[in-house]
């Protein structure tokens, strides 16, 4: 039994608001928030993660070819050995003994003539070894011994067919996949929410005008857009959002017009007009504001549209680049190479199809905690 005291008399209760109600029903979705988690967890290793990363995303080594993912470092126990005498050999050295000291190795060299100080070149352009150095040199300079420290790399998800960090390229195609979604997204939401609300708010023949635009562009081939685009402009990071934001905006046009024509028959809205808000008042205090919630629920679902796009697009070669990369360029690289380099599809996918089915259950979430209906 609550105990009403003299200081609580009279004072006004907040009222829970309809955003209030929505996030802890969104919050009471175990899909939604589990959803939210892994994206945040994808969005920080694709932001943070080349910045820790040992290796840049464009660091090409040649040793280290197509190897597979592993948790222990590279070279393994039985390469160093090979590897070294192909060395040697390469250096035109004869190699007389080998002996592995810890992480160092020591060998006795010979030459037919003097040997050269600059031979440790050829052993410190590999990618195994580093800190080559001759010494004790005897027999007028034809007997040295060379010594070289191990140079252990991780690759956790292995390498791409030039010999670069796949882990590192994914996080950064991450990057570009994500900012790509999200800008593009942006973008078509706010020329779709701004077309769409005045088309349906002017009516008449405006609103008849308007809509045969979006008719006239919804006719035009995207494929066929873009590879104009492609010529005219050529293929860069910017195309992407040009590309994306110029095509999906129309769908978002159409969901804020059928919304703008129910709105402005409501009381607030006749209110307004007879207190004399001008028609750019009435949309952007009125009529925006109450589409907000099929419009973050839309948004939600068009980010994993956006990114598919741009990973299609990047698969036909249209999108981005080299250096630069995207998971489409990464699905693409690995379906290529998928017989005998499987590592290559597996892990731009993993992270392609979390973010996806992420984006999906969250977008079900909200439309489940926005719905009038369950008010």
């Amino acid at each position: 039994m609550s105990v009403t005291t003299p200081d609580t008399i009279g004072v006004p209760q907040r009222g829970r608001s309809l955003w209030d109600d929505a996030r802890d029903r969104l919050l009471a979705n175990k899909a939604a928030v589990a959803s939210m988690i892994v994206l945040a967890t994808i969005a920080l290793l694709s932001a943070l993660g080349p910045i820790l990363s040992p290796h840049d995303y464009d660091t090409v080594y040649r040793d280290y070819v197509k190897v597979p993912s592993s948790l222990v470092a590279y070279p393994k126990p039985d390469q160093v050995e090979p590897a070294f005498e192909a060395l040697v050999k390469r250096a035109r050295l004869n190699l007389e003994s080998y002996e592995r000291v810890g992480d160092q190795v020591v060998a006795e060299v010979t030459s037919r003539r003097a040997i050269d100080p600059r031979s440790t070149r050829y052993i410190d352009r590999s990618d195994l070894f580093k800190n080559a150095a001759l010494s004790d040199l005897a027999d007028e300079d034809k007997r040295a011994t060379l010594t070289a420290d191990i140079n252990y790399l991780h690759f956790y998800f292995g390498t791409d067919a030039n010999g670069r960090d796949l882990m590192t390229r994914t996080f950064i195609a991450g990057r570009v996949s994500l900012t790509i979604g999200l800008l593009a997204t942006v973008v078509a939401i706010t020329i779709g929410v701004l077309y769409g609300a005045t088309s349906g708010y002017l009516g008449g023949r405006a609103d008849q005008l308007m809509m045969r635009v979006v008719d006239i562009l919804y006719s035009l081939p995207f494929i066929f857009f873009v590879i104009m685009l492609v010529v005219f402009f050529g293929r860069n990071f910017i195309l992407m959002f040009i590309a994306v934001g110029a095509v999906e905006w129309l769908d978002m046009a159409r969901i804020v017009r059928g919304q703008t024509l129910t709105i402005k028959r409501q009381e607030f809205v006749q209110a307004a007009e007879a207190m004399g808000v001008g028609d750019g008042g009435i949309v952007r205090r009125h009529i925006i504001p109450n589409t907000l919630g099929p419009v973050v629920v839309y948004m939600t679902l068009l980010v994993p549209k956006v990114i598919l796009l741009e990973s299609f697009l990047s698969f036909l070669g249209l999108g981005i680049q080299e250096p630069m990369t995207s998971w489409g360029v990464l699905i693409s690289e690995g379906a290529r190479n998928l017989q005998g380099s499987a590592w290559m599809l597996i892990f731009p996918s993993i992270f392609l199809t979390s973010t996806l089915f992420a984006l999906n259950f969250i977008g079900d979430g909200l439309r489940d905690a926005l719905d009038p209906k369950d008010r």
